[in-house]
Order: C-alpha cells, then sequence, then structure tokens
C-alpha cells in the first residue's frame, strides 16, 4: 500500500507553442539552413557529404540499425562492402538535409532545371480516367525535394505525419502549403479519397515498418516485415490507378531523376498478402538500383521472428535525427508508427 501511495500519478506533458524561448537554439539553426539555401547546388551536395561523414561518427544508434538492415538484405556481399554501402547512406542522409532545405525555400524557377521526367506519360495517361493517381512511392533520402520537383509540372497532394517535434511541424507545414494546396494526415483516408475525386495525385509511400491496423507480415529481402496492406483497400476504394513513383539524384550533381513506371495492372486484387509481397518486390527493385538512397537508418523490420538482435527491434525513431532536425522532419513524417 505503501509503495502504491508514494507513486506520483505523471501529468500529461503539455506542448511548448513553438516560439518558447526554449525553442530559440533550434530557431537558430533553421535560420542558418535558411541562409544556406541561397548557397549553389553543388556547395549543397558538399556540405550534405562532410555531415553524413559526421553522423557516421557519432550516431551510433542508427549506425546499428543500418548496419543491421544492410548486412542481412545484402547477405551476398562482404564485411567491406557492407561497409562502404553504410558509409554511403549516411553521406546521403547528410544531402538529404540540404536537399529539405531546398524543397522549403528555394523557388520553383531555380528547382525545375534539376528535374528529368522519365515516362511522364504514365502520370498523364492515369489522370486521364478522372480518378486522381496514387503516386506508389518509398522511403529513398529525396523524397522531400522529390515532391517539390514533382510540383515544377504538376499539382500534388502528398500525404504526411505531423512532427512530433512543434517548431518543425511548424516550419514544416508553412513551407509545404506554400506549394502545395493541400497536405494529408497519414491517418485522414476521407481526405485522400476527396483528393483522388478532385483527380489530384497523392504521393503515398507504404514501406516503413508498420505495426497498425491492417498490417501483414511480408518478406522485404526475404525478410518477413510489418507491412501497411492500406494501398490495395484505397485503390479499391478511389478507383484510382497505382503509378510507382521514385526521385533519384544523377550522377555528378545534373540533377534528379522523377522516375514513373506505368500504372500496376490488375491491381488490387482479393489478396491482400499479394498485394503486399507485390509491392515489397517492386521497392526491392528499386533499392538495388539505388541502394545507398534507400532509408537503411529506419528500422524497417521493427522486429525479428527469430529474436536476434533486440536493439534494433526496439528501435523506432525517425530515420537521420542524429544529423540535423530537418532530416529528421523530412523522415518522421512520413509513417513511422
Amino acid at each position: 500500500m505503501r509503495v502504491a501511495m508514494s507513486r506520483r500519478r505523471r501529468r500529461p506533458r503539455t506542448k511548448r507553442p513553438p516560439y518558447h524561448p526554449l525553442h530559440w537554439p533550434l530557431w537558430l539553426v533553421l535560420g542558418l539552413l535558411r541562409l544556406a539555401a541561397f548557397l549553389p547546388y553543388r556547395a549543397h551536395l558538399a556540405l550534405g557529404r562532410g555531415l553524413g561523414w559526421l553522423m557516421r561518427r557519432v550516431a551510433s544508434r542508427r549506425i546499428r540499425i543500418a548496419t543491421w538492415n544492410v548486412q542481412r538484405c545484402f547477405p551476398e556481399l562482404d564485411a567491406s562492402a557492407h561497409s562502404r554501402m553504410i558509409d554511403q547512406h549516411f553521406e546521403s542522409l547528410g544531402i538529404m538535409t540540404f536537399e529539405t532545405v531546398l524543397a522549403w525555400w528555394a523557388s520553383d524557377a531555380r528547382l525545375a532545371p534539376l528535374a528529368r521526367f522519365e515516362g511522364w506519360e504514365n502520370v498523364e495517361r492515369a489522370l486521364a480516367g478522372g480518378k486522381g493517381v496514387i503516386l506508389l512511392s518509398a522511403h529513398f533520402c529525396p523524397l522531400e525535394i522529390g515532391g517539390r520537383l514533382f510540383r515544377t509540372r504538376h499539382a500534388m497532394h502528398p500525404m504526411y505525419k505531423p512532427n512530433r517535434n512543434v517548431v518543425i511541424e511548424h516550419v514544416m507545414r508553412t513551407r509545404r502549403l506554400e506549394f502545395f494546396q493541400t497536405l494529408i494526415p497519414m491517418d485522414d483516408v476521407r481526405q485522400l479519397l476527396r483528393s483522388l475525386k478532385a483527380n489530384f495525385p497523392v504521393w503515398y509511400a507504404p514501406d516503413q515498418g508498420f505495426l497498425g491496423k491492417g498490417m501483414l507480415m511480408v518478406p522485404f529481402f526475404g525478410i518477413d516485415a510489418p507491412t501497411n496492406t492500406a494501398t490495395s483497400r484505397l485503390a479499391r476504394m478511389s478507383g484510382a490507378p497505382v503509378v510507382p513513383y521514385f526521385t533519384h539524384r544523377l550522377p555528378d550533381g545534373q540533377g534528379y531523376a522523377q522516375k514513373f513506371l506505368p500504372a500496376l495492372e490488375r491491381f488490387p486484387t482479393d489478396d491482400l498478402a499479394a498485394d503486399a509481397l507485390r509491392i515489397n518486390r517492386l521497392i526491392e527493385d528499386e533499392v538495388r538500383l539505388h541502394p545507398a538512397e534507400y532509408l537503411w537508418a529506419h528500422n524497417r523490420f521493427k522486429w525479428a521472428r527469430d529474436g536476434s538482435d533486440r536493439r534494433c527491434q526496439r528501435s523506432a525513431a525517425p530515420a537521420a535525427a542524429a544529423g540535423a532536425a530537418v532530416a529528421g522532419a523530412a523522415d518522421e513524417d512520413q509513417g513511422e508508427e
């Protein structure tokens, strides 16, 4: 009884408003990043690589998660190849920070020359049906700038998860709403359906570890992973075609490839697991083309069925958070549990 009496009930934490003095250091960091938006594009790449080099040496938990993922998803590679891929991945995470700076603060006129559109006719063909388009994407590092590049050619309504940091959430929403007419919270199915009914493309990425309703364990790189099966249900409810869409960096600082594949045929089916496996394999194929750009620092598998490496199983924080608050924002709002 004494033990029970001595325990104090924890009061729920109240979030401080974005402009609270305790948030001023973060505002200072964001202000410096805002100034960095005026630098040349190649300077952003160089700064990003430097930030990635630092993250590779200090982000111990993210390093463990990335190492676990890379070693198990690419068992055919030796230890030195694994190490090189992880080095390149953290470099990519660092670049993602400065790509987010450009996505939030650069003008369309500045970004448009960086985009190379491949398969745009697949988007036009899908939009001609009048039911919108589900742009099926995945969590590659250039995802934030990819949305802005798409926006230079056509309007888009992206899905996102509100950020837990009130300052990042405030800046992120403010900047995105400068360029996107509507932002769709990840749990707002009605808004998603309204956007599709109005014939808008909707950015949607179901490839992060998902432990909510509708989850199935589906192989990803041969490993059972908790997988979101909502893509099939959304496609069935809306009648919208599903067009795979990915953004990748071009070599030598030439910009970005906006890649659009033909709409998935005979999708959805009555088999949610088969549909989810089809999507996972499609993403696998894209990852193998650009392995360093995939978000390996995110704990995609959440747990391993054999019970191995529980440190990684417990990790569920936003990828790249150790790099900078902005990089974390680009990841956290895309599907963490």
